[in-house]
């Protein structure tokens, strides 16, 4: 435990070990680090106690052995899932949503039980260290505005949106010449009521569930109330293969499951597409030119079984991503564990990768001389991950001027993590100096991290419910 109790509201002094991508690249790293957070929330400096004349003033809370890292930032989640999370493994996705996520979604049709529920989701997403998320509601406004008050009243950064299909609902209740109409006007009162709420701190993503639940008109429709309202568009895009196949029925007449949305008018820097798996050169070329977000979710996908996404090759193309738990297709709410997911499938593309441009020729092959394959993209170090999972989420949301790294001038949205809950044998046992090297410190807290490292978390310098 710390020393001291954990500050709960600004202005507050923190001593402690800091780490924090940088903006303009690299990585803050103070061993002994003093962040100051000023009355309005805000990170009025961060630096070493060392460079301070004076050192640590005498108010300051001393965290350590703990260490402060950026809030993390949650590109991807459903909310009324979250009770189903590590439910449905390996279920093809289509079945997936007809057995286990629609009926649960369909249970807050009584906005009592959304009431109840989203008070305690925004406070388990705290607890894994999540400051930011944007995520999926459900179809029914009234649950809509529960989850935005609990969200107001608990302290996090959210963007949510209530979920819009008219090809198919899982509410028996909508008249189906009216639905189109109903969607766009319930979302559009949502918006109006919750966008920009909380000075700023809650946003509304106008939310077409994915192609196949929504017609053409639909999505687009959808891709304007966003431009017209300024709000964030968010979808999904070549989960699965099944997916894909059926999206390439419903709409003939375009050239893949991109143009779609492409048609639509819903590309651009606003707009935030989950998954990108099994994208065409072409797609991902049309989501770099367009500026597109891409949400990377690899938890959900290998629970799923729906394929690992090539984060290289999208990296490579200039694509904009960051990481999402997407629960309950993920298992886990904690960002730390989406790391970890992402890093071990990249690293077992790469070995694929190696070991097909390794692998034995035939004599008949050898008498040819072919172009070597190319080799496999270097694979992302421990700190690149942690930019992915904060710096690069909130870049992803146009946000990154105010969130998603510990530098002055922007909003503290901070965590403390203690690394010492993640040591093999104990804190008092742990590797003699190793955890000196930003990295290592950051590799064991993504490869040994659990929930229960997160001691603390704030949003503008407010401690958020949660963590203990």
């Amino acid at each position: 435990m710390s020393p001291t109790p954990v500050p709960t509201a600004p202005p507050f002094f923190v001593r402690a070990r800091v780490v924090s991508p940088l903006t303009a690249g690299g990585t803050l790293d103070l061993a002994d680090g003093l962040v100051e957070v000023d009355a309005e929330g805000r990170i009025g400096s961060a630096g070493s106690v060392a460079d301070r004349p004076g050192g640590a003033p005498a108010d300051a809370i001393d965290l350590r052995p703990w260490v402060v890292l950026p809030g993390m930032v949650d590109l991807h989640a459903h909310l009324p899932q979250v009770p189903n999370a590590g439910l449905g493994y390996a279920l093809p996705l289509l079945d997936w949503l007809d057995r286990l996520t629609f009926p649960t979604e369909r249970s807050w049709a009584d906005p009592a039980v959304a009431e109840r529920l989203a008070p305690a989701i925004f406070r388990a997403f705290a607890a894994a260290g999540t400051t930011t998320v944007l995520a999926y509601g459900v179809v029914y406004e009234a649950a809509m505005d529960a989850a935005f008050r609990a969200a107001e009243a608990h302290g996090i950064r959210a963007i949510l949106g209530k979920v819009m299909m008219d090809r198919l609902t899982y509410d028996p209740t909508i008249e189906p010449s009216t639905i189109l109409e109903r969607t766009l006007r319930e979302s559009r009162a949502l918006a109006e009521r919750w966008h920009g709420a909380a000075d700023g701190r809650l946003g509304y993503a106008v939310t077409p569930r994915f192609a196949i639940s929504c017609t053409a008109e639909l999505l687009r429709e959808s891709a304007a109330l966003a431009a017209d309202l300024g709000c964030w568009w968010q979808s999904h895009v070549s989960e699965d293969r099944a997916e894909i196949d059926e999206v390439a029925r419903l709409f003939p007449d375009a050239r893949d499951y991109v143009d779609v949305y492409d048609r639509a008018g819903a590309l651009g820097p606003r707009s935030v597409l989950a998954h990108a798996i099994h994208l065409s050169p072409r797609e991902e070329a049309r989501l770099a030119d367009t500026g597109t977000r891409v949400a990377h979710c690899p938890t959900s996908n290998l629970f799923i079984g729906a394929g690992v996404m090539p984060l290289a090759d999208r990296l490579a193309a200039g694509l904009r991503v960051g990481l999402g738990s997407d629960v309950s297709g993920g298992a886990e709410l904690s960002m730390f564990g989406v790391m970890r997911t992402g890093a071990y499938a990249q690293q077992a593309l790469r070995a694929a990768a190696s070991s097909s441009s390794h692998g034995s020729a035939s004599p008949a092959a050898t008498a040819t001389t072919t172009a070597p394959a190319p080799s496999p993209a270097p694979a992302l170090g421990p700190l690149e991950w942690l930019r992915l999972a904060t710096l690069d989420g909130a870049r992803a949301l146009g946000l990154d001027d105010r969130i998603g790294s510990i530098e002055a001038g922007k909003e503290a949205d901070l965590i403390a993590v203690d690394p010492g809950a993640t040591a093999p044998l104990g804190p008092e046992l742990d590797g003699a100096g190793l955890l000196d090297d930003p990295s290592l410190l950051v590799s064991r807290l993504i490869f040994r991290g659990d929930p229960s490292m997160v001691r603390a978390a704030w949003v503008r310098g407010r401690s958020l419910e949660g963590p203990s």
